[in-house]
């Protein structure tokens, strides 16, 4: 189905052309509102009315004409319809849809994917500061960061995973002499404990390491304690490997890496920062006023100018941020992405504003951005709010060992990331229909089941697809040939929530061909096809859960009693 739509997206533009030469009508296809009109909808005649100012019912007739002589719509439309003020219905031929098992088969792990690009581009994400462990908001950044990137790798670029962190300033600081309260034996709550000091359990642990003399490894540094209370320095750079450790443990947990970690350090150590300052007074961006650095960001669309250096010498925090991106720019990356909390949500226009006024020849809306809002927990019918752990939040690592990664991930992603989302634990942990992520790897456990007991060739190459007639398949290969055009919407729209929304349709698709129909029948040749469109559906799902780093499982158990099962 895939090249037949190919074909008849090419027999459009041309009937277009005949139509109307000259328009900048685009040939395109749309899902038509209820399944029964038919398999594609064309609204190009709407908009041709108001180029051509002619009734856009007689354009649909026109255009209908014109489709009808193309070899394309007589090989693989059944029928043309028109509807309403000018709508134009298609209904495929079987041989058309029957057309997307094969597609897929061929393909295997590579259908729906494109060649590669040749183009670069970065996905910042997490980039949590090393002073706790992951919390379920990170949690939900690093599902949507990693979950971007696989589909960006889909449609064929290049991508380079990159952690940003914080490893100097105030928070560190508070990190520090939390850890160094805690080696001198005091704990939350006694006289002496630093008034903003982190009360987790997780700095008892840091202490009682660094009192060990233990080295701590992370992906990015190892550091070994003295020992010695009073070291302050040392405590900081041990405590900081300590939760950088932690941090990888917690995305190793959740099946995600990163292929550069970025210190926000360096920028000061590598000169970036004043660099980037020098370039802006330069290109004459900014102003003193009242012993501080302004940058003029109204230029560039910001609400009022911000501070750049306060009046003490020190830069405000939006400062390294442009900096940061002037060094990816600077690395070749033209497209980046990052993912961050809607709370940083002020930072995008000063950012932009700064790489604009930097005069480097940035592309204006560099970088893209994609916000989350935070999730609450719920757990019998109750919020969580308090994890022994870190000690004011829930972890990333309390929500996996809860439930899981799979659902974890599926859960955390099944919104649009500017929504608010709660994550149910007891909806999570169900074995039913009313879990979405249990919904989905149901159906390809149910697949691997009937494939199992399947005893017939394996060769679904050779099966006769024209077999493939009853509605319930009719609507299963209609999913699965979406599946292409669906990973590239959703690559462009930035948007991994689109791959949950579809795996629900195609998962519901599948299970009511499951209700609807029996698949070791006793005619072979029928069985041999109905086991070629049900391997080339556990395909597609297999190749859909991979861009959300969710697991395909080949065998589940399930609440429902087994006599409750519609035998295949």
């Amino acid at each position: 189905m895939i090249q037949a739509k190919q074909e008849l997206l090419q027999a459009l533009a041309a009937a277009l052309a005949e139509l109307a030469p000259g328009t900048s009508t685009v040939a395109a296809f749309e899902s038509p509102k209820q399944a029964a009109h038919g398999d594609f909808a064309v609204t190009a005649a709407m908009a041709l009315s108001r180029t051509l100012k002619k009734n856009p019912r007689e354009l649909a007739l026109a255009l209908v004409e014109a489709l009808q002589r193309q070899p394309a719509v007589q090989r693989w439309v059944q029928a043309l319809e028109i509807a309403g003020p000018g709508f134009i219905n298609l209904r495929l031929t079987p041989a058309a849809k029957q057309a997307v098992v094969a597609e897929v088969l061929a393909g295997g792990a590579q259908f729906g994917r494109k060649p590669a690009n040749g183009q670069k581009v970065m996905v910042e994400f997490v980039s949590a500061n090393p002073t706790g462990p992951l919390h379920v908001g990170h949690g939900r950044n690093a599902a949507l960061g990693d979950a971007l990137s696989h589909l960006l790798d889909s449609q064929g670029w290049q991508v380079l995973r990159e952690f940003y962190y914080n490893d100097a300033g105030v928070q560190i600081q508070t990190l520090a002499t939390s850890t160094q309260a805690r080696l001198k034996g005091l704990k939350p709550g006694d006289d002496g404990w630093p008034e903003a000091a982190y009360n987790g359990d997780y700095i008892a642990d840091i202490a009682a390491d660094f009192a060990a003399k233990k080295t701590v490894h992370a992906d990015d540094r190892a550091f070994t304690a003295s020992g010695d209370p009073d070291d302050i320095d040392g405590i900081a750079k041990f405590a900081v490997a300590y939760l950088r450790h932690e941090q990888d443990l917690d995305l190793q947990a959740f099946g995600v890496h990163f292929d550069h970690f970025y210190l926000e350090s360096s920028l000061y150590t590598d000169g970036r920062v004043e660099d980037t300052v020098r370039r802006l007074v330069a290109a004459g961006k900014t102003y003193e006023q009242d012993g501080a650095l302004w940058l003029r960001t109204t230029e560039y669309g910001d609400d009022k100018d911000r501070v750049m250096r306060k009046s003490d010498g020190s830069y405000t925090y939006f400062v390294p941020d442009v900096a940061y991106h002037v060094a990816k720019f600077e690395r070749g990356y033209g497209k980046v992405i990052n993912v961050q909390g809607t709370d940083h949500h002020g930072t995008v226009a000063r950012v932009r504003a700064g790489l604009q006024a930097v005069d480097l020849g940035i592309p204006a809306g560099y970088p893209d951005y994609v916000l989350y809002k935070m999730i609450t927990v719920m757990k019998g019918g109750q919020e969580v709010k308090i994890s022994k752990r870190a000690g004011s939040y829930v972890t990333l690592r309390d929500l996996i060992e809860w439930t899981s990664r799979d659902a974890v991930r599926f859960f955390l992603i099944s919104r649009k990331g500017d929504t608010e989302f709660t994550f149910d634990i007891d909806l999570a942990l169900k074995a039913n229909d009313e879990n979405p992520v249990f919904y989905v790897q149901y159906a390809h456990a149910r697949i691997c089941s009937v494939l199992a007991a399947y005893t017939g060739t394996r060769d679904f190459a050779q099966a006769d697809l024209a077999l493939l007639t009853a509605p319930t398949e009719a609507a299963l290969m209609l999913q699965l040939a979406a599946f292409p055009g669906m990973l590239e919407r959703a690559t462009a729209d930035l948007a991994p929530h689109d791959v949950t929304f579809y795996l629900r349709d195609l998962a519901a698709a599948f299970h009511s061909y499951y209700g609807a129909e029996r698949f070791l029948v006793d005619d072979p040749a029928l069985a041999h096809a109905r086991m070629a469109l049900l391997a080339a559906t556990a395909q597609v799902l297999r190749n859909a859960l991979f861009v959300l780093g969710v697991s395909a499982p080949e065998a589940m158990a399930r609440e429902t009693p087994a006599s409750a099962e519609v035998a295949p």
